[in-house]
């Protein structure tokens, strides 16, 4: 039966997510109970059987069965016994990272990646290239290329436990083509394209999609170690995106749009707007450099690259903390995030130089009527995308269901 009221009262010291957990002992809730139980794991780390039935509300008996199972399917093991004072010791158990791997999919506009991921978000292997813009052929070249490389790097009982395959993809691939000048209609292949049923004849693996900086917003609210439950997002790539977590959760918003912050407006420091896009994007630097005859895929040749860029990165990180930081006094005065985080693909030593500088724009604009933002780092890095996509089959089998993930990406 269903939990009791106070069942509910026990678990008001929990955060909201974990408040949501409530299952039933009913046997046609069995799987999502199953999936409370997971996603109350991961989120914790390690737990024992008690804690588990506690914080979901789960009698003691049905926390038990449903453990048993996931023992038995492989996917949890037990650690290390934990004395108390009084009884026997309590057996923490913790997610198996060998129980489930899944493969996730990043189509950029300048490059795409295959990584494998094991079920507690390690990256296991991984395969990319970089090309000028998005060709459909090259990239199933791709993957038909690379699936198998990182499949056969598993032992041979693990590599049936591959589940799905994630896939993130900018929104409107193909409205980009001006902007990191593709040829008139190269991109037009994009247009309409139904991604899952191409991808069907490459893989053999059922397919997920989502918006590639939703799923790298993911991957900091799923994954991340930032310790908080409210914050906006932000992914510097080839195109600045981002998302907004409140209370724990990834928002989508009405029409899957949420958190669409490339296009927030910003004030030209010259008058009139533009949007953030133009401030805090990579393809920005990527320009600088060629126009200096640099080569213009250095940005997504690896971390090496970046030692070539000298004077023209600092201006950059400049004009990209500008627009950021204008863009999180926006939203702030929209809903009192409690930080902002800025990851990128690019090195680490870069991102937490943009951090810095952009926390040190904020305080010179006015947020007279407004809490405090602090702004820091991403905790995920350059794969934040590859791990977001990745961790789509995990949500869609075994934890509990991030609705953003699921919103078409097409």
């Amino acid at each position: 039966m269903p939990p009791s009221e106070s069942g509910r009262g026990e678990a008001e010291g929990n955060d909201a997510a974990e408040s949501r957990m409530r299952g039933s002992n009913q046997s046609g809730l069995r799987a999502h109970n199953r999936r409370a139980v997971l996603s109350l794991i991961r989120r914790n780390g390690r737990l024992a059987k008690a804690e588990i039935a506690r914080r979901t509300g789960l009698s003691p008996q049905t926390a038990s069965v449903i453990m048993r199972e996931l023992e038995a399917d492989e996917l949890v093991l037990r650690d290390q016994p934990q004395r108390g004072r009084v009884g026997q010791p309590s057996i923490p158990m913790r997610l198996n990272p060998d129980g489930a791997f899944s493969l996730g999919l990043k189509i950029g506009r300048r490059s795409v990646d295959l990584v494998l991921m094991d079920f507690i978000g390690r990256i296991r292997a991984h395969e990319r290239i970089a090309y000028a813009f998005p060709r459909l052929r090259q990239i199933l070249d791709f993957i038909a290329k690379a699936e198998p490389t990182l499949r056969g790097t598993l032992p041979g009982p693990l590599a049936g436990r591959v589940v799905g395959l994630g896939v993130a993809l900018p929104f409107e691939l193909w409205s980009w083509a001006d902007d990191i000048g593709a040829p008139e209609g190269a991109m037009d292949e994009w247009r309409d394209l139904d991604v899952k049923a191409v991808l069907a004849t490459v893989t053999d693996l059922p397919v997920d999609l989502a918006n590639d900086a939703t799923a790298a917003c993911a991957a900091e609210n799923v994954f991340g170690s930032a310790q908080t439950a409210d914050f906006l997002y932000f992914f510097v790539g080839a195109f600045v995106g981002g998302g907004i977590v409140m209370n724990g959760d990834l928002v989508s918003g009405r029409r899957g749009n949420a958190g669409a912050l490339g296009s927030m407006p910003i004030p030209a420091p010259d008058g009139g707007y533009a949007q953030l896009i133009d401030f805090a994007s990579l393809y920005l630097l990527e320009k600088s450099f060629e126009a200096r005859g640099g080569d213009m895929l250095a940005v997504w040749r690896g971390e090496r690259s970046w030692e070539r860029f000298g004077p023209m990165l600092d201006q950059w990180i400049d004009k990209a903390a500008y627009g950021l930081a204008h863009a999180i006094v926006a939203a702030s005065s929209v809903y009192d995030f409690e930080c902002a985080l800025i990851d990128g693909r690019f090195p680490a030593a870069v991102r937490t130089r943009l951090a810095e500088r952009t926390a040190a724009v904020v305080a010179t604009i006015e947020r007279k009527g407004l809490f405090p933002v602090t702004v820091r780092p991403g905790t995920i890095g350059a794969d934040a995308r590859e791990i977001g996509s990745a961790s789509l089959p995990f949500f869609a089998r075994y934890l509990l269901d991030h609705q953003v993930f699921f919103t078409d990406a097409e």
